[in-house]
């Protein structure tokens, strides 16, 4: 059977360039290419860790495209999240300097002209700020009628990590991400905080990667064992000693479905709030009257994530 394939769209930090490593080594997967976004990083630095990560892993081969530096109604961005919360991100990713270029054409640009021409079914998996999809989405409202699958990793019922209300992601741009869920997209797949925060990796498997002595598995060892210290110093969570990879899960979820329990909800983004601005509203008891807009993963298999992670970067 032939690769699933997909587009990451990134804000690279440490949970990203797991995402993006799964996605280009799995057997399974076709990782087409990679946008960038500001957003953990600013753009500059989300889009050369990109290309740092994919040279790392030797898949320099895989397309990176710049895009959007700042939400696309907002002048007063707040500052980027590894600024807010320095102990999970790194301003550049700790492996040799990118050899590889980005690409001439924009994000935004690249999303419309692949999607109108490609013939393939190509996932579009956006695991930062919404800011590229949505001005690709004004620019072309009837991408979504070109786009087969959308799997976003953002937001949190239960949960929130930038504020009490919001994920850091929707609320980094919050009228991106309600323009995203009001587009019409057939099939849209949201993985909030609800699911990823089930979706960890320990110390004792950063070991089990780093006794491989894959590039790989050795990089994402450094980038959760900084993730596990930033959690401690940041957010606590019930096990210490591990750290959720939240992009990851969306990668994992396109090979192993089941890693995901989802329901069917209508999810919008409040953009006014003073106190929840950013949060992802869903429609759980059904007072809306709207019919659903996203599949919502509401849990995750941990042991099945955490071997799937293992796997891949070990054995590929």
């Amino acid at each position: 059977m032939a690769p699933r394939k997909l587009i990451l769209d990134v804000d690279t930090g440490t949970d990203d360039a797991v995402a993006i490593m799964l996605a280009a080594l799995h057997p399974d997967l076709e990782l087409v290419a990679c946008t960038t976004v500001n957003g953990n990083r600013e753009i500059e630095h989300t889009t050369e860790n990109t290309l740092r990560t994919l040279d790392h892993i030797g898949r320099g081969d895989i397309p990176v495209h710049a895009g959007l530096a700042r939400p696309i109604a907002r002048l007063d961005f707040p500052i980027p999240r590894a600024q807010r919360d320095p102990g999970v991100h790194f301003v550049e990713m700790p492996l040799a300097k990118a050899t590889s270029k980005v690409q001439a054409t924009n994000a935004v640009d690249f999303l419309i002209d692949f999607y109108r021409n490609t013939t393939d079914a190509v996932t579009l998996v956006p695991v930062g700020p919404l800011s590229n999809i949505a001005t690709a989405l004004s620019l072309f409202p009837k991408l979504v009628d070109y786009i087969p699958e959308v799997i976003i990793m953002g937001g949190g019922h239960a949960i929130g990590n930038v504020t009490s209300s919001a994920e850091f992601n929707i609320w980094a741009d919050p009228e991106a991400a309600a323009m995203v869920f009001a587009a019409g997209f057939p099939n849209l797949t949201l993985v909030p905080l609800d699911a990823t925060h089930k979706a960890v990796i320990s110390l004792d498997q950063c070991k089990t990667l780093r006794a491989s002595g894959k590039p790989a598995a050795e990089a994402a060892a450094i980038f959760v064992e900084k993730r596990v210290e930033g959690y401690r110093n940041y957010q606590r969570l019930d096990n210490p000693d591990a750290a959720p990879i939240h992009d990851a899960l969306c990668i994992a979820a396109m090979i192993y479905p089941e890693v995901i329990t989802t329901e069917d909800y209508f999810v919008d983004v409040e953009t006014e709030g003073r106190l929840t601005v950013g949060r992802t509203v869903l429609d759980v008891n059904k007072r809306a009257k709207r019919d659903p807009n996203a599949h919502v993963a509401m849990t995750a298999n941990t042991a099945l994530f955490g071997n799937f992670v293992l796997d891949t970067l070990i054995n590929n």
